[in-house]
C-alpha cells in the first residue's frame, strides 16, 4: 500500500466538498480519478501532494514516497530557459557533475607527486562520484531530456526561450516533461492530455503503461483512461466509490451498480413502509385496549429498530448535464466552405500548400495536426480574419457562423454570468436565469464573475450563446477542453442531432470516432482530406506506411549491385501494387486476360505515357466523381429512390474507373 484515505471531509469555507472519502491505492497501480466539474478532484489532489490538510480523517502516505503533482512545475524564475526547466530533474547529478569537472581541473593542476595523501583523497572522492553519477543516470541525461521532450512535442528550438513567454499549454508542456523526468514514485498528473496533440497523447500513453511508479490521473479523456488505467475512482456526492477495470469497464459496472442499488432501495423502501404500517396498527391497538401493554412495547422495539436501521441512499439514475439542443433559422447551400489553394507562411515556416476541398452542408469534418502546425490559423481564415497568403477561402452567402474560439479569456469587466448572457443572448432576466439553468448555472452561480469561472463553466457559457445565435455553422476550436464526461456527451448527442454544418478542430480521439465522418489533416507542411474517422484514418495511415516501407525495401538494389532480373522486377512491381491495397491481376482476370481501361497504356512494349496525361485523367474522373456526390446530396432528391440508385450506379462506375487510373499509373512507374 503506497497511499490509504480514511473518511477524509474538506470544506472550502462553509462549502462541505468532500464529505467521506475513502480508498487505497497499491504500489504501481494506474487509477483514473473521474467526477463532474467542481466534484472535488483537484481538492483531493492538493490534500494528496500536502498542500492542503483533511478537515476530517487521516491520508497515509508510505514514508520516504516522492510525490510529483503537475501543478507545482508552474512556478519558475522570470529568467529561467526551458532547458533549465527540464534541468531541474537532475539537479543532484548535475551537481555531481560540476563537482566532478573541479575534481578533474584541480588534480590535473596539482599532479600525484606534490602531495600522495591528498590526491588519494581526491581520487577516492572522484572515484564514488563518478559512481553515483553513473547509477544516477548521469550520462543519459541529455538523451533522456530528449527522448521526453521530444515525445511531449518541446521541440529544441524551444530550449532557450524564456519560460515566463511560454503559453499556458506550452508550459503545462513543458511542466509535464520535467515532471516524467523527474520519474517521482507517486504521479498526480491533473488533465495531462489537454494541451498535447494526438502523436503527444499517444507517446504519453505508451510512457505512463511502462511506468514503474504509481499514476493518478485526473482526466476526462476516455482512450487515454481505457489504455492507460486498470483502475478508476469516482468522486461523487463528496464520496469516493472505486472500479477495478478501464474506463469502458467502469461504464458497464456503474451501470450494473446503480440497478442493483437502485433495487435494494425499492426493496428496503417496501420494508420500511410495513413497518410503519405495523408500528401504527399497534399503536391504534394500544388505543382501543389499554390495559395491553405488550401493544406498545411492540411498536417502540418496532420503532427503535427501524431508527437504527442503515438506510440505501437513492440511488441517482439519471443526473443533469448541459441541454445543449443546436438548432439553425436558415440552412445553406450545399458548398458551404470552399478551399482553393491557399497558402499560409510566417516568414520560413510554411504552415501549408495548395489547401483545396470543399466543405458541404450537413457534413462534419474534424481538422487534425500537431500544436503550430497552422489548425487554428485555417479556423481564421475560414472565418476572414486572417488572409491566406496565396489561393482563396469562400464561405457560403447564407451562412450563420457559430465560432468557439480555443479557451478565449473573458475579459476584466466584472461581468456576472447573468449580465454577460443577457447582454450576447438579448433576453430579459428571466428567460436569462431559465436558459442558464440549462446550462447548469443555478440560483447565486448566475451572479458569478465571469473572470472565476472554471475552464469548464466558461465553455459551457459560450455554449449557452451559441446555441442562442442559432447558426448553420459551427466552428469549434477544442471544444471539449476542461468539459467532464458528461458535458462531452451532451455536446456529442447535440452534434448528432444538428442539421447543419460542423466543423472543429480537436485532440479527442473518442469525440472524433462518434460525430465526425471527414478529416482534414495538417502534417509536415501538408494539406489533405480523408473521408472515414480517426481509427480509420490512423489503419490507413499505418497500411501506406508499412507499404511505403515495402515498394523501399523491394526498390533497393541488391547486395551485389547487379541489376534485378526481370521476374524480380516483377515481384517488386506486384508487392508495391499489392502494398497500395490494389489487385490490378484480379482486374485483369475478370477481363478475359486483358488490362482494363487504361491500364493498356501500361502493358509491355508499349511507350509509357507522360505523368501530365495520367494526372490529367484523374484529375477528370475525380471532378465527376464530386459532381455526382454533389447531386446525391441536394435536399430535393433525398426522397426519390429511383433517381438515386441511377446515380449510385453512375457512381461505382466512375470510382471503378478511377481505381483502374490509380492502379495503371502505380504498374507504369514501378515496370
Amino acid at each position: 500500500m503506497i497511499i490509504s484515505c480514511q473518511n477524509v471531509q474538506k470544506y472550502h469555507g462553509a462549502q462541505l466538498v468532500l464529505s467521506d472519502v475513502t480508498f487505497d491505492i497499491r504500489q504501481g497501480e494506474k487509477i483514473g480519478l473521474i467526477g463532474r466539474n467542481g466534484c472535488g478532484k483537484t481538492t483531493l489532489f492538493h490534500l494528496l501532494s500536502g498542500e492542503e490538510r483533511p478537515d476530517q480523517g487521516q491520508i497515509s502516505v508510505r514514508r520516504g514516497s516522492v510525490i510529483g503533482l503537475l501543478a507545482q512545475i508552474q512556478e519558475v524564475g522570470d529568467n529561467e530557459t526551458v532547458y533549465a526547466v527540464l534541468q531541474r530533474s537532475f539537479a543532484e547529478p548535475l551537481q555531481w557533475q560540476r563537482r566532478l569537472r573541479e575534481l578533474e581541473q584541480t588534480m590535473s593542476v596539482s599532479g600525484a607527486s606534490d602531495d600522495e595523501q591528498a590526491w588519494n583523497r581526491l581520487l577516492k572522492e572522484y572515484g564514488n562520484l563518478q559512481d553515483k553519477f553513473e547509477a544516477a543516470g548521469g550520462y543519459e541525461i541529455e538523451s533522456s531530456i530528449q527522448r521526453v521532450a521530444s515525445g511531449l512535442g518541446i521541440g529544441t528550438g524551444q530550449y532557450e526561450r524564456r519560460f515566463s513567454s511560454l503559453s499556458g499549454g506550452e508550459k503545462t508542456k513543458v511542466g509535464l516533461a520535467e515532471l516524467l523526468l523527474r520519474r517521482p514514485d507517486i504521479l498526480l498528473l491533473d488533465e495531462p492530455t489537454n494541451h498535447l496533440d494526438m502523436d503527444a497523447i499517444e507517446w504519453l500513453e505508451q510512457f505512463l503503461q511502462s511506468y514503474d511508479g504509481t499514476v493518478l490521473a485526473i482526466s476526462h479523456d476516455r482512450y487515454f483512461l481505457d489504455a492507460v488505467v486498470k483502475k478508476v475512482i469516482e468522486i461523487e456526492d463528496g464520496e469516493a466509490f472505486t472500479f477495478h477495470t478501464n474506463y469502458s469497464g467502469y461504464q458497464v459496472e456503474k451501470e450494473a451498480r446503480l440497478l442493483q442499488q437502485f433495487a435494494d432501495y425499492q426493496e428496503q423502501q417496501k420494508k420500511i413502509k410495513q413497518m410503519q404500517e405495523s408500528i401504527k396498527r399497534l399503536i391504534e391497538w394500544g388505543k382501543l385496549n389499554p390495559q395491553n401493554v405488550s401493544f406498545p412495547r411492540r411498536a417502540a422495539s418496532m420503532q427503535k429498530a427501524l431508527d437504527r436501521m442503515v438506510r440505501v441512499k437513492r440511488p441517482v439514475l439519471e443526473r443533469k448535464s448541459m441541454d445543449l439542443q443546436l438548432q439553425q433559422d436558415d440552412r445553406t447551400g450545399n458548398q458551404v466552405v470552399i478551399l482553393d489553394q491557399i497558402s499560409k507562411a510566417f516568414g520560413e515556416r510554411k504552415l501549408f500548400s495548395a489547401a483545396s476541398d470543399i466543405l458541404r452542408y450537413g457534413e462534419t469534418t474534424a481538422l487534425i495536426g500537431g500544436n503550430g502546425a497552422g489548425k487554428s490559423t485555417l479556423l481564421r481564415m475560414i472565418l476572414g480574419q486572417e488572409e491566406p497568403d496565396s489561393g482563396s477561402c469562400t464561405l457560403a452567402s447564407r451562412a450563420v457562423v457559430g465560432y468557439l474560439a480555443q479557451e478565449a479569456v473573458p475579459e476584466e469587466n466584472g461581468q456576472s454570468v447573468l449580465r454577460y448572457f443577457r447582454e450576447e443572448a438579448g433576453l430579459e432576466e428571466g428567460e436569462a436565469r431559465g436558459q442558464l439553468a440549462r446550462f447548469l448555472f443555478y440560483g447565486s452561480d448566475v451572479f458569478k464573475n465571469i473572470t472565476n469561472l472554471s475552464g469548464g463553466e466558461w465553455t459551457r457559457l459560450r455554449f449557452a450563446v451559441l446555441m442562442h445565435r442559432r447558426p448553420n455553422l459551427l466552428i469549434l476550436d477544442e471544444p471539449t477542453n476542461h468539459l467532464d464526461i458528461d458535458s462531452r456527451e451532451a455536446l456529442e448527442e447535440a452534434l448528432e442531432e444538428f442539421p447543419g454544418t460542423v466543423l472543429a478542430v480537436s485532440h479527442d480521439r473518442y469525440f472524433i470516432n462518434r460525430c465526425f465522418g471527414k478529416l482534414w489533416s495538417i502534417h509536415s507542411g501538408q494539406f489533405s482530406s480523408f473521408s472515414g474517422n480517426y481509427e480509420y484514418y490512423k489503419e490507413k495511415q499505418a497500411e501506406q506506411a508499412a507499404a511505403a516501407q515495402r515498394k523501399a525495401v523491394a526498390s533497393e538494389p541488391s547486395a551485389a549491385g547487379s541489376i534485378k532480373s526481370p521476374a524480380a522486377a516483377g515481384t517488386a512491381a506486384q508487392s508495391a501494387s499489392a502494398s497500395a491495397g490494389t489487385d490490378a491481376a484480379s482486374r485483369r482476370r475478370n477481363n478475359g486476360g486483358q488490362p482494363s481501361g487504361e491500364a493498356a497504356s501500361a502493358a509491355p512494349n508499349r511507350k509509357p505515357r507522360p505523368a501530365a496525361s495520367w494526372e490529367q485523367d484523374i484529375a477528370a474522373a475525380e471532378s465527376r466523381l464530386a459532381r455526382i456526390d454533389a447531386e446525391m446530396l441536394d435536399p430535393e432528391l433525398a426522397s426519390d429512390a429511383q433517381r438515386l440508385a441511377e446515380l449510385q450506379g453512375t457512381r461505382d462506375a466512375v470510382q471503378q474507373e478511377l481505381d483502374d487510373l490509380y492502379n495503371s499509373w502505380l504498374n507504369e512507374a514501378t515496370e
